[in-house]
Order: structure tokens, then sequence, then C-alpha cells
């Protein structure tokens, strides 16, 4: 079997017939070719396979009524004590409603979650994720929060709470591996769903995570995936993927994943990426704490963008705003106004 890579490439000086990558702001005209069985090569887009070019080229649908033809930021609140990054900041209501709507003034998307999925972390229980979930959600659309809301978690009983509460997205890190009944309530809601790949579970994914080509088995495994929720009556265009960075893999892993994002646009849907603040950053960039990791968290955003990245996830949303803002001037034809 062939896997296509798209060449990202955003320079101004596009040649005659390029192709826009995914309907956006990228643009290719080379493509790498990859197999399990032979090396590398390079085609010319041209000579691609006409279904494959066509899903590589098609504009993505909107994706929670945002048009996914520029980067859109995913801004995190995690009401939670034992996030790698922020546990227990915002575990109160209160403190979650106002990190919230500050995140919401940066992103278009505000993810809330209840459990932590760091490595090592334990399951928590459906109430107490309820109960940390859905109240907030409820406050936010009380006072007038009109901006999509995702609610970070595995489970049923947790999304449908969330959904009831006002949440019109579920993200999924388990990408419906660990509750299968959430992909029901996903089809029976018709909201839009983010489908993350994960090795393992968060008590025992780092333990030791082994792959024959990573780039190509999280490929695979999101492929089935997306058959799998497709079998349940999720429309493919309410599906966003995620690779999972962090989430039984080593920092090698992450890198060839970061590395080769382009072509999961072969999937023919939005790509979510989110690597804000995780252990690989502070490793290479030298920063222990996970509060000391924005910049280089802004860093590997800009770099996920430049290969047509829809969706980026982000803790410092103010600080990746501010830096989109300057690449897309840079690097495109649009000027960012209001987020």
């Amino acid at each position: 079997m062939e896997y296509f890579r798209p060449i990202a490439m955003t320079d101004a000086a596009r040649p005659d017939g390029a192709f826009s990558l995914a309907g956006g702001w990228c643009w290719f005209d080379r493509v790498q070719v990859l197999s399990r069985a032979a090396a590398p090569r390079l085609i010319a887009a041209r000579d691609l396979p006409e279904i494959v070019l066509h899903r590589l080229t098609a504009p993505r649908p909107d994706f929670a009524s945002l048009s996914m033809d520029r980067p859109r930021l995913m801004g995190i609140v995690n009401t939670t004590p034992d996030s790698f990054s922020d546990g227990g900041r915002y575990l109160s209501q209160a403190a979650a409603v106002d990190h919230a709507r500050l995140v919401a003034r940066s992103a278009e998307l505000v993810d809330i979650g209840g459990e932590s999925t760091r490595p090592g972390a334990a399951e928590v229980p459906v109430a107490e994720e309820i109960a940390r979930t859905a109240p907030v959600i409820e406050a936010l659309r009380a006072g007038g929060m009109r901006a999509p809301i995702s609610v970070d978690t595995r489970k049923s009983l947790v999304a449908t709470a969330a959904l009831k509460a006002g949440a019109s997205v579920v993200n999924d890190v388990s990408g419906l591996d660990f509750d299968p009944s959430l992909g029901k309530v996903v089809a029976k809601a018709r909201v839009p769903m983010v489908l993350m790949h994960a090795q393992g579970l968060p008590e025992t994914m780092q333990d030791a995570p082994q792959y024959g080509d990573v780039l190509l088995d999280v490929y695979d495994a999101l492929a089935e995936r997306l058959a799998r929720a497709e079998a349940m009556g999720i429309a493919r265009e309410d599906i966003a993927i995620d690779p999972g960075i962090g989430f039984g893999k080593t920092m090698a892993h992450n890198l060839v994943l970061l590395r080769g994002l382009s072509l999961f646009h072969g999937l023919g849907c939005p790509l979510l990426v989110g690597t804000s603040r995780k252990r690989f950053i502070g490793s290479i960039g030298r920063a222990e704490t996970a509060e000391e990791r924005m910049p280089g968290s802004v860093a590997v955003a800009l770099s996920g963008i430049a290969q047509g990245v829809q969706i980026t996830r982000v803790h410092d949303v103010a600080e990746t705003r501010q830096a989109l803002r300057l690449w897309q001037a840079l690097h495109t034809d649009h000027l960012e106004g209001q987020a």
C-alpha cells in the first residue's frame, strides 16, 4: 500500500500547476510517496491518482460552524486538580468560567475537560467528571457565550450531560476506543467530534510505546476510527482527526509525526493538533516546567499551521494568536483582524 504526503508550501512564488491543500492557505506541487516496502520517493502532484488528488485538494467542510479556509485556535480549559500544566488552577466553577471567557477572546473554540489524560493519570468517576464540566458549560451559555464549546471526554454519559448543558462538539482522546457508546451519543445529537489517536490508556501509555512505522501506523489507525465512526452514523463531514501527539508516543515518535503532518490530509477531514506545553517541548527546549514552555509551544504550533493544520489546540491562546497574526501577514494574503 502506498501513502501520499503533500509537500506543503506557503511561499508567494507559487508555480503554475500547483494545487491548493485542503482548500486552505498551503499549496503543493510535489508529493512524497511512502510505503512499508520501499524507500520514499517524490513525484509531481499532477501524477497522483485522481481520487487521491481530489482528497488532498478538496476544501474541508465547516467544522462547528467555522470555515476551515484559515487556521483556527482551540483554547484549553482544564477543570481538573491534576492536569500536567495547570492542574487545580481552574477547579472551581467561577475560576473555570472566568478563564473560559478569557480564552474565548483569542480562540474560536473553547475545549473544556474534567479528566486529566496526562501520562500516568487515573480514570475519574463519571459523576465527578460531569460535576466538573457541565455546570461550567451551562454557566458560559447562560452568560452569553456563543463560541463553539467542546467537551474533552472519553465517556458517553459525560458527553450527554455536556451537550445538554450547551456544548456543541465532542473531543474524544480515545478515538471511540474507550466507550463505544460515545459514538451513538454523537450520532444521535448530530454534533461534530474530534477523533484522536492514542496507543493504550493514560495510566500506562508511556511505559513502552512501539510502532512499526509510527507515521503510517497512526494514519491507518485513524482511518479505522473514521470508518467505525461512520458505521455508527457520524457523518465524515462532522469529524476532525488528531494524531495524538504524546499519547502513547516517545519523543522520537512525536517528531516523526510532526514532520509528516501533511500526510493526514489524505484522510479528507480537518486536522487538529495539540502539542501545547507537552513534555517533549520541555526536553528539547530545556524548559523544565510546563509554564515555561510557551515559546516552544508556539513554534510547534506554527510549524503545524505551515503544513495546513486547520485547528491548533493551545493553552497560551493570546500569545499563539499574536504569533499567528504575524505568521499570516508574512506567509499569506490574509491579515487577521479579530479572533
